[in-house]
């Protein structure tokens, strides 16, 4: 008899079929899209930490990898969809804001002494003056 499935757990089955109804889902590595459904359902399960053939350690492991890559806009639906940028500027939302590494790569390049010990607004204020 099958386990009740938690609400995240259907949640994440529904993305993937939902993937997989409109060509979006793809193989693991991301370069072949998903033709079967059976393939598609053992996806779905494995994503959302249901399967029986794995442990519980291994499933509530799957299901945290998941969310952290919902949250972070990583799945094939989001990519499809052109994906959220969250990093967004405050003017106006065009481009986007670099991040730390970016804006430290940068101080490197223009050889800004004490920029390893500068947070990234010190680095923003340096790179600009």
């Amino acid at each position: 008899m099958p386990r009740q499935q938690t609400p995240a757990q259907r949640e994440t089955v529904e993305r993937v079929m939902h993937e997989f109804k409109h060509g979006e889902l793809k193989t693991a590595h991301g370069k072949r899209k998903v033709r079967n459904p059976k393939q598609a359902i053992a996806i779905a399960l494995h994503e959302a930490g249901a399967s029986k053939y794995e442990s519980e350690a291994e499933n509530k492991r799957n299901l945290r990898g998941t969310k952290r890559k919902e949250r972070r806009n990583e799945t094939h639906h989001d990519e499809a969809e052109g994906g959220r940028d969250k990093r967004k500027s405050a003017s106006g939302g065009k481009g986007r804001e670099k991040t730390r590494n970016e804006l430290y790569a940068e101080a490197k390049k223009r050889n800004i002494p004490g920029r390893s010990k500068m947070n990234k607004q010190q680095l923003a204020d340096a790179l600009r003056g």
